[in-house]
């Protein structure tokens, strides 16, 4: 990545080159609720856990069997309009995400590929993969996604040395950076797998 790249982008989730997640821990985690900000503090959007009832809720919070349930997440733009749909089916090994836009039209999906070592999963659209992400180190937050060729196109970590120190903090953040500009479906893939990682994907975690 260029240091230009990192100084310019277009203001969204999807032309950013840097995407902050803020994942501040609640007092008691009911529902997920992310805000994700530019490099320079300026919100883009958030990640909302949505289909939550109160039985849900009670599970979550007194038992573990949360994470063998569905799991419904939107991403929304900076006004308030759901630009993605991610949805984790019941899983038992394997966990699959369907990612749709917002009115439900397939984009692909995230697909679990093995489940012990570094996990990984695949990226599908249209019955090909075009995609991956992989889990270098769970707990050191060290995520490389590559594109269909195998070429890391972006990474998720818990440093970057560019953003400004004050607005964000290593404890209640990761940091997305996007490489180059990438085309759908590949770009909602990176954008949908990087911003529900701590929401979804890292949940498979503690199985």
């Amino acid at each position: 990545m260029t240091s230009d790249s990192r100084q310019t982008g277009g203001g969204t989730l999807f032309t950013e080159p840097i995407l902050v997640v803020n994942q501040k821990a609640k007092l008691i985690e009911t529902t997920n609720e992310f805000g994700v900000f530019d490099q320079h503090g300026q919100p883009l959007g958030t990640v909302v856990e949505v289909g939550q009832s109160l039985f849900r809720k009670a599970i979550r919070i007194f038992t573990k069997y949360d994470q063998y349930l569905t799991h419904k997440f939107e991403v929304r733009d900076l006004g308030g309009s759901v630009v993605l749909k991610v949805t984790r089916p019941a899983k038992m090994l394997k966990s699959r995400f369907v990612v749709t836009r917002a009115d439900e039209t397939p984009i692909g999906e995230i697909v679990q590929e093995n489940v012990f070592g570094r996990i990984r999963f695949a990226f599908t659209a249209n019955e090909r993969q075009v995609g991956g992400i992989h889990a270098e180190n769970w707990r050191a937050w060290h995520f490389s996604i590559t594109d269909g060729s195998g070429t890391e196109v972006a990474r998720v970590t818990k440093t970057f040395a560019g953003f400004l120190k004050e607005a964000f903090t290593t404890a209640d953040n990761y940091v997305v950076e996007v490489y180059r500009h990438l085309a759908d479906p590949l770009a909602s893939m990176v954008v949908a797998a990087a911003l529900t990682i701590d929401t979804a994907l890292k949940q498979d975690e503690h199985d």
